[in-house]
């Protein structure tokens, strides 16, 4: 079977195509998403979702999350005494979907379609599919979070042409996209987002503004301070959206400490991330040449849209209630299973084509002629602009600039700006031509892109006929095959927390975190039900033990709303 995964920044969920139609597979937790997060303790054991997120509270230094944002470049995660790169730690992530989705199933789960934002460029797309390979998976497709949607909305199940428009908002990613379904081809026309912005900087607005508010100095916070009370902001966020303002509460150093924020204000605060909202919606609509008004229909997605201030910008933006009939939160990956599904013809299915673009503009460096006849380089040359439709191959003819040039390299560049300099290297080719006068040695270029962001370059010089080809590695990874598949394999020997303790492990975590934040007759409360609760667990009756976890489960759900009431 072919799952669908949502790789998320904040959270992540697995789907599956079953015969009631697409549905969420439960994590070991009973729950539908888990956190992006990763921890790891003194004896290697790895912790993922809230059990990491519980853990990170009391040891931030052993942790990490908003991984995702950082996927395809050079950045290290230190995590304890141990290094890991933003793909290795997704890998965990998608690794602990796997065991749940064979757990749900009964059955081995070797096969993915794993989401990306629809922005993700070239390399980002590159090492999403090689975290999932890390996790065991065979990924059978790379697709982008806004076709998903789309397939969940069940946009491919119209009978008429249809275009629509998907918002995507997520916890650290901003996607919109314009599909147009036609005879049964489903064809991404146009993307744009932002894959620097988020659900997080909505609840860093609300931090800033206790911080503010308070005279705290960001910069001299702690690093188990910070995650503290960017949990209390988050928290605040999530509540406030049932009210008409978010009232932040937090204990700081010994003193309970509270900030009410309006509706109104934090609009008002909140307009500098609402207009960069409206960019890659204006430069979409005007990519896929169309007008607001020939869209038939908006959809939303992602978790940061069930926010009302959220909606309520999107509503006036494109003057129409958005459809928001699929859970946000879930329908990239219930779109990602039906697309296993169509991989798979189920008879159940209707397959459609889906076409995808190319994010950005890949070509090369150029060197162009100025006024004096001076020749000046790190000028960009298009090749395969962005928005095209992808697969898609487009060639160039470039030519020698220099008398009794034999050396050339071809620079491969992603981006949109005129200069060179200022977009993505992808890589280099480099060619020995004859020796002759400027102009006289052409050299064809071919661009042939897949909707996996495989990019193959083909460079041939004409007059002798020779031909090199490069399919464009991440160039953020210097690592062999060998080298890679021997990483893959450490990384497999590292011990993540076995299912059936995920539950007691999630809540000790949590009766730690409470402890560190209770004084006085709470926290004595606390040490003694967690006393209780150890005690039942090395008996190892698992009877007592599911109840001894509920009774603690409740006990440690008083202690934390009377924390947050500050009674």
């Amino acid at each position: 079977m072919i799952i669908g995964i949502d790789l998320g920044t904040t959270n992540s969920l697995a789907a599956c195509y079953t015969e009631e139609g697409a549905v969420i597979i439960p994590n070991r937790l009973g729950e539908r998403l888990t956190p992006s997060a990763v921890s790891i303790d003194e004896n290697d054991q790895i912790y993922v979702g809230k059990s990491a997120l519980e853990r990170m509270a009391v040891h931030p230094e052993e942790g990490a999350s908003l991984f995702k944002r950082s996927m395809g470049s050079q950045r290290k995660f230190t995590l304890g005494k141990k290094i890991f790169s933003s793909e290795e730690l997704s890998s965990f992530v998608l690794r602990s979907l796997k065991e749940d989705a064979e757990y749900f199933l009964g059955e081995k789960v070797e096969e993915a379609v794993i989401s990306v934002p629809a922005y993700f460029n070239d390399k980002k797309r590159k090492a999403t599919k090689l975290a999932g390979e890390m996790a065991g998976f065979k990924v059978e497709r790379i697709i982008s979070e806004p076709t998903a949607a789309a397939i969940a909305y069940g946009m491919y199940q119209k009978k008429e042409n249809t275009r629509f428009l998907v918002f995507d908002l997520g916890g650290g990613t901003f996607d919109v996209s314009i599909l147009e379904l036609e005879d049964d081809i489903m064809e991404v026309r146009a993307v744009a987002g932002d894959n620097y912005l988020g659900g997080e900087d909505f609840t860093n607005l609300i931090l800033d503004t206790f911080l503010e508010e308070h005279h705290i100095d960001k910069n001299n916070l702690s690093e188990k301070e910070r995650l503290y009370l960017r949990n209390q902001a988050e928290r605040c966020k999530c509540y406030g959206n049932t009210e008409n303002f978010f009232r932040m509460q937090a204990m700081w150093r010994g003193e309970k400490k509270e900030t009410l924020l309006l509706k109104k204000e934090f609009e008002k605060r909140a307009a500098m991330l609402f207009d960069k909202i409206k960019q890659p919606v204006r430069r979409s609509l005007s990519d896929a040449g169309v007008r607001l008004g020939e869209i038939d229909e908006i959809v939303l997605v992602g978790g940061t849209t069930r926010m009302p201030s959220v909606r309520k910008f999107v509503g006036k933006l494109f003057g129409r209630v958005p459809n928001a009939g699929v859970n946000p939160e879930e329908a990239v990956a219930l779109g990602a299973a039906i697309q296993g599904a169509m991989k798979e013809r189920r008879a159940a299915v209707k397959e459609v084509i889906l076409t995808d673009v190319c994010p950005f503009t890949l070509g090369t460096e150029v060197s162009v002629k100025t006024e004096g006849n001076r020749l000046e380089n790190n000028h960009f040359c298009p090749i395969l602009e962005r928005n095209t439709v992808i697969p898609a191959s487009r060639t160039e003819k470039f030519y020698t600039v220099y008398d009794h040039q034999t050396q050339v390299e071809i620079h491969i560049l992603q981006g949109e700006s005129r200069f060179a300099s200022n977009n993505v290297s992808l890589g280099t080719i480099s060619l020995t031509v004859p020796d002759n006068d400027a102009g006289k040695e052409e050299i064809v270029i071919t661009y042939t892109y897949d909707v996996n962001a495989l990019l193959e370059v083909e460079a041939v010089i004409t007059s002798t006929g020779e031909k090199i080809t490069k399919l464009i590695q991440n160039q953020d990874s210097d690592m062999t095959l060998e080298q890679m598949q021997k990483r893959m394999e450490e990384l497999a020997y590292l011990k993540i927390h076995p299912r059936e303790q995920e539950a007691n492990k999630v809540l000790l975590l949590r009766g730690e975190r409470l402890y560190e934040e209770a004084t006085g007759e709470l926290r004595e409360q606390l040490e003694l039900v967690t006393r209780q609760f150890e005690f039942i667990l090395d008996k190892q009756n698992p009877d007592r033990i599911e109840e001894a976890r509920k009774d603690y489960e409740e006990a440690l759900d008083w202690i934390e709303e009377e924390l947050w009431m500050g009674q």
